[in-house]
């Protein structure tokens, strides 16, 4: 009985770090080009507070910049209803360049961050697995330099989003706006 469990137990780690492994990361990334301002163009998620909230959200502005530590601090200003709200992150380095690990002061969530392409100057597609107490969720981002991106650039997106399991229900190409875009400078 014991060993069963322990069997079981190892097959579910494994589980989940052969799904943690199969995420690509960017080659050669180089974390210094990463930094500056970016446009969230796209987003996909398959977790319940996207499904609800999906009819609401914009584009917004998020800034990333380095740390002494070698961390990015990740700022995004977004539109809430009249508002503009901005949230602060902090995304510890790991040993693997390109890849962050980031929880949630809020909900106590665990994020597991990979840049998984970017060409520095155009556009960023980063991944993220997220794990808390009710289960877990996988969220795709396409940052673009521009508030325009190529439709071919947009198709990449929304097929790595497919490869991640995500539905077309589940991928959203954000609506344009201007509100909230020139307090985040």
């Amino acid at each position: 009985m014991q060993a069963t469990l322990l069997g079981i137990l190892g097959l579910a780690l494994l589980g989940t770090l052969h799904a943690q492994d199969s995420i690509p990361v960017q080659a050669d990334f180089q974390q210094d080009k990463l930094t500056g301002r970016w446009y969230s163009i796209g987003m996909a998620s398959n977790s319940d507070w996207f499904k609800e909230k999906r009819h609401l959200m914009k584009m917004c502005t998020t800034i990333i910049s380095s740390t002494a530590e070698g961390n990015l601090e990740v700022t995004s200003t977004y539109p809430k209803g009249d508002q503009c709200v901005t949230r602060n992150s902090l995304y510890t380095k790991t040993e693997q360049p390109g890849r962050f690990s980031y929880t949630s002061p809020r909900w106590g969530s665990k994020h597991n961050i990979h840049v998984v392409e970017t060409n520095y100057e155009e556009y960023a597609l980063v991944a993220t697995q997220i794990s808390k107490s009710s289960g877990s969720s996988t969220m795709v981002l396409l940052y673009s330099r521009t508030k325009e991106l190529s439709p071919e650039r947009l198709e990449r997106f929304t097929q790595f989003s497919r490869e991640q399991g995500l539905t077309d229900d589940e991928i959203l190409i954000l609506p344009q706006t201007d509100k909230c875009m020139a307090d985040a400078a």
